[in-house]
């Protein structure tokens, strides 16, 4: 199987700022379903390229998984470090609107495994702050 083409990340950035005004409020009508999981998928493999390794897998239903985070890697069965999360909270964890501690106190990331947080660490991918668009 070929290696996958690495994420561009002015096309992971245009993704989220797509959905921008969503994450800063939720009230408003949810996106397109398409532009969700692009958005998702994007960042979640930017994860993946940013911090290479398969000890850690960050799921986020029913968009991605992927593997990251240089350790240990496991191969079969369910993997000893996982980190799952519904779509917005991922691209508000991404976009640094929510920081990884808050949004496992809100019950909003399940972390599993001793290596999970470790996530926390690499994150966020692309930054949207308050004032951004």
């Amino acid at each position: 199987m070929p290696a996958r083409a690495r994420e561009d990340p002015a096309q992971t950035r245009a993704a989220v700022l797509a959905l921008a005004d969503w994450l800063h409020d939720e009230s408003l009508p949810a996106p397109d379903r398409a532009e969700l999981a692009a958005a998702v998928r994007l960042t979640a493999r930017t994860l993946a390229e940013l911090a290479p390794g398969a000890s850690v897998e960050v799921r986020v239903p029913p968009f991605v998984a992927v593997q990251c985070i240089a350790g240990p890697r496991h191969n079969r069965g369910t993997p000893p470090n996982v980190v799952e999360t519904d779509p917005r909270s991922w691209l508000l964890l991404a976009t640094g609107l929510l920081a990884a501690d808050d949004a496992t106190a809100a019950g909003k990331l399940r972390l599993s495994g001793s290596r999970a947080a470790e996530i926390g660490e690499w994150l966020p991918l692309v930054k949207l702050g308050a004032d951004s668009p």
